[in-house]
């Protein structure tokens, strides 16, 4: 049951009645109408626009257009009041019955919330994508947690999701990696060795040293690097990818793709991308302008093969090609989304760090151009995060030698919080992760005051199973607070469908919290009105009755935490 859908479909046939009887001049589009929660819950329980956007296209009065629609629309037995305000908004108050309604329907089906809006459309969902050269770090543990969360919010919303990691093994980091490595392998040999500039020192790399040892004992002591740089490369890679597997499960992340970027080297493929933008007249041999900030006297330039960018919305062309015929930077990253227009995605979103913000136009540029404007690129950027502790930047144990790792912060709070936390800010704004903060329990942590919620129903459902309270769907419902939480409830379908158009699965988190609030103020309105409890002294049938909301309640809470992956609170400890 989607109740603000339900209502929008009685506000559109009003509007086509009108058509038909003449009050409203034929042709007109009704896909701007919208019903939504009012500003202020005075007003009523929903208010449409239906009279403000249609007011210009009929060449009419808005408040002409309200009224006729008042009329219409309090025939309806689940109107009990429209009235118009204003120059033409019109609220809607709703009878009684239907908030007991909506609770049934919650308790008596599964998947409320759930939606058909994606219509199986599939979509590519790739995030992480770190360097294998390391521990997942902080940066890309909210990374992760965003991307994990928007492709479970696709999923609920019924899109056909590929979650998907870009293994970045083709760049010469990874034989930093390696001679990184190497170092470790000489000293599980007993040498003493020093990490210069440009290696990666920390102390993660020391057991696969030791397991590079296990395996080729002393063959590469004392050898070139091109004796050993091409298998300690490929052996250590496979070790750092089996190390941010099991950074990823910490989190509760699993993907069902990991796609090499060296796969796409020496096989033709990117040679075929490149040649799908030939094909359109999009390749060319150019010089470029300096770039910005740059004096043309400190400029050279060069003639290179070129991306016409430009023609997708791009500011610039792009190199594709530099002019010592090596490929750039950007070439494998077009042919690895060729791949992904290949395999038939309707949709692709890449998650980045904020650093790859010069990267989105080149990236939608290229896809439009592979798809003939067809799948749409979306990019989400995620912010940095902050520690914080005892109020002062925290710094650990870094093992990672230069970073504070995604595991280092997951057994300092656990995957739940880090995942919650990680999600109450939109992805694109700054976040501080206070230690202290999100263990606290209060009111002000939103990932207790979400899970306290949660656990108090359970605590009451297993009040009533010991008192013998057999459960009912059919709830009772007539105090102001009772019919605030029915309220909110009512909004769950409407926030899944926005929070998954606009790839926002922080929305889900606030919501939950605005729920939580409206529980946890109707519990505290029973501390004065005993009738409001839950569990009424030696009355089965009114507990029954009572409990049926708190029962929809953690229903709800359970399939937002579940977007989020989060486990729900049974009990709060």
């Amino acid at each position: 049951m989607n109740l603000f859908a339900d209502i929008r479909s009685l506000v559109i046939d009003a509007l086509n009645a009108m058509v038909a009887e003449g009050a409203l001049p034929e042709g007109l589009s009704f896909d701007n109408v919208a019903v939504e929660p009012p500003r202020d819950a005075a007003h009523g329980d929903m208010a449409t626009n239906a009279a403000m956007v249609l007011a210009k296209p009929a060449k009419m009065k808005p408040r002409d257009i309200a009224e006729a629609l008042t009329e219409k629309l309090a025939a309806d037995d689940r109107i009990k009041v429209a009235e118009v305000a204003g120059p033409g908004f019109l609220n809607l108050r709703l009878d009684a019955s239907i908030w007991a309604k909506l609770v049934e329907d919650i308790l008596g089906g599964d998947g409320y919330g759930r939606s058909s809006m994606g219509a199986g459309q599939k979509v590519n969902v790739e995030y992480v994508s770190a360097n294998p050269t390391g521990p997942l770090h902080v940066g890309h543990t909210r990374g992760a947690v965003f991307g994990d969360a928007l492709a479970s919010l696709l999923d609920f919303s019924g899109h056909e999701v590929t979650r998907e990691y870009y293994i970045n093994d083709g760049g010469a980091q990874v034989d930093v990696l390696a001679r990184s490595v190497y170092l470790r392998y000489l000293e599980a040999h007993g040498q003493e060795v020093a990490f210069e500039d440009g290696t990666y020192p920390g102390d993660y790399l020391v057991p696969v040293g030791q397991a590079l040892k296990d395996k080729v004992g002393d063959a590469f002591v004392g050898k070139g690097e091109q004796f050993w740089l091409a298998e300690i490369r490929e052996f250590a890679t496979d070790k750092m990818l089996d190390l941010i597997r099991e950074d990823l499960a910490m989190l509760g992340v699993k993907m069902d793709v990991f796609f090499s970027e060296k796969s796409l080297y020496g096989t033709g493929r990117i040679e075929d991308a490149l040649g799908a933008l030939e094909s359109k007249g999009l390749i060319y041999e150019g010089v470029l302008e300096p770039p910005k900030g740059k004096k043309p006297e400190d400029w050279e330039p060069r003639e290179q093969t070129l991306f016409k960018s430009t023609d997708h919305g791009d500011d610039v062309d792009r190199p594709v090609k530099k002019s010592d015929g090596s490929w750039t930077y950007f070439a494998p990253d077009i042919a690895y989304h060729f791949d992904k227009v290949e395999r038939g995605f309707d949709a692709l979103i890449d998650v980045f760090g904020a650093d790859h913000g010069g990267y989105v136009k080149r990236m939608k540029a290229a896809v439009s151009a592979l798809s003939d404007g067809r799948v749409p690129l979306d990019i989400k950027l995620t912010q940095l995060v902050k520690l914080y502790k005892n109020g002062e930047p925290f710094k650990m144990s870094k093992r990672a030698g230069t970073f504070v790792t995604l595991r280092d912060v997951v057994e300092q709070v656990g995957s739940d919080v880090t995942r919650f936390v990680m999600l109450t800010r939109k992805n694109d704004a700054p976040l501080d992760f206070d230690f202290d903060k999100v263990l606290e329990q209060s009111r002000d942590n939103p990932v207790f005051y979400v899970q306290y919620a949660h656990a108090r129903v359970r605590s009451v459902l297993r009040k009533a199973e010991d008192q013998g309270i057999t459960f009912t769907n059919t709830p009772e419902i007539e105090d102001e607070a009772e019919i605030a939480v029915a309220k909110k409830l009512a909004e769950w379908p409407r926030l899944v469908e926005i929070a998954a158009r606009t790839h926002e699965p922080h929305r889900i988190a606030f919501y939950l919290y605005e729920l939580a609030s409206d529980f946890h103020a109707l519990w505290n309105r029973g501390n004065d009105k005993p009738e409001l409890r839950f569990l009424q002294d030696g009355k089965k049938d009114s507990s029954a009755a009572k409990i049926a909301l708190p029962r929809a309640v953690a229903v709800v809470i359970s399939s937002g935490l579940g977007i989020l992956g989060v486990t729900p609170a049974e009990e709060m400890r």
